[in-house]
């Protein structure tokens, strides 16, 4: 039997397969308002319809200062979630679950999409100081203001606030993104936190930011929604965040409420050495998932039905999430079905006719 088309239960949520897309930033808001546009419901709706379990939509700004690119989606008003809303119904409509990543870019704001360079947008394009943990900037950013606490206390109610609303949009989950080096990740790691007050130093004063943002936002949500957690196992740097402290830093989160841990790695700092390979991020989820009793998700070159598949049955993780592959191939859980022999495979009754075999 493949389990990979198995659902799965997190508090109040059943998804109805354990193939979920990954959050993956379009740089695609039509104006810079942070209001998701028509390719956001054409996007996200088109995977539901592919067949993903759990629809994630990519790092979705807590503060306007928190966007990666001026062109980045955000929730922190009531009129992106009116728009959210629209996304969330048909995500539904289609059988996925809709799910958001709550996010803060810290140093790494404040710069271009792919497509245009990648680099540091003006303040006459739209740009704006970045904020950190410390002063130093990320290679070749800006240099960030350094948040105060006062900052910090406000920067942990605008991911409540955030979530609140999410709720209120429509959406069945909800990730709090602390890692690729944006904020909640800059705390963590000494390589881009330098504080010396209670924010920084050592790793329980490195950990507070994100365990108060944790805390913050499991208080606003209801008993019934789960709450998802995206951290980077290892900054693959010398002097950087470890694997050793994800594994402190899991069992803490998960003490307080956290239902699914998403392991990815990287995004720090330049200088670091990745091995990348299909499968070559699995080995943190099966750590955690040891450690922490928790659910994991599996993420990073993760492209072939039976590797999926193989992840579940070793039991390295509960879930597998796609991206790139995803962006390649909408309805790869459709193929992925065929592929492993599993008779009814979630696709729209629109598209029943195009079943493998029919």
């Amino acid at each position: 039997m493949a389990s990979l088309f198995d659902p799965i239960t997190l508090r109040g949520m059943t998804a109805r397969n354990r193939v979920w897309l990954a959050p993956m930033c379009q740089y695609s808001v039509d104006a810079q308002d942070g209001v998701p546009a028509e390719w956001h419901l054409v996007h996200l709706g088109a995977r539901a319809a592919g067949g993903f379990g759990v629809v994630l939509t990519e790092a979705t700004a807590v503060a306007p200062e928190g966007r990666i690119s001026p062109q980045d989606t955000g929730i922190w008003n009531d009129e992106q979630a009116e728009s959210w809303s629209r996304i969330t119904g048909f995500v539904r409509a289609a059988g996925a679950v809709p799910a958001i990543q709550l996010a803060h870019a810290g140093r790494k704001a404040s710069t271009a999409a792919p497509w245009r360079g990648r680099g540091v947008v003006a303040a006459a394009d739209g740009g704006w100081v970045p904020v950190g943990p410390s002063p130093e900037p990320y290679r070749g950013l800006a240099a960030p203001d350094v948040l105060t606490v006062r900052e910090i206390d406000a920067t942990v109610r605008a991911f409540a606030d955030a979530a609140r609303r999410a709720v209120a949009a429509g959406f069945g989950a909800v990730e709090v993104h602390a890692a690729h080096g944006y904020l909640l990740h800059e705390f963590l790691s000494p390589l881009s936190n330098t504080r010396t007050d209670g924010y920084g130093g050592s790793f329980s004063n490195r950990a507070r930011a994100l365990i108060e943002v944790v805390e913050a936002v499991r208080r606003v949500l209801p008993d019934s929604t789960p709450l998802l957690v995206r951290l980077s196992a290892t900054d693959w740097v010398d002097g950087g965040w470890t694997l050793d402290e994800t594994l402190e830093l899991t069992a803490l989160l998960a003490a307080r409420g956290v239902d699914l841990f998403d392991l990815s790695s990287g995004g720090n700092d330049h200088r670091q050495q990745i091995p990348a390979a299909p499968g070559y991020q699995v080995p943190f989820a099966r750590d955690v998932r040891a450690k922490t009793g928790t659910a994991t998700a599996a993420v990073g070159l993760i492209t072939a039905p039976r590797q999926a598949q193989d992840i579940l049955d070793e039991g390295a993780a509960d879930v597998v999430l796609l991206g790139r592959a995803a962006l390649r191939e909408p309805a790869w859980p459709l193929r992925a079905a065929h592929e492993l022999g599993v008779a009814d495979a979630p696709y729209p009754v629109q598209y029943r006719r195009g079943a493998y075999g029919s």
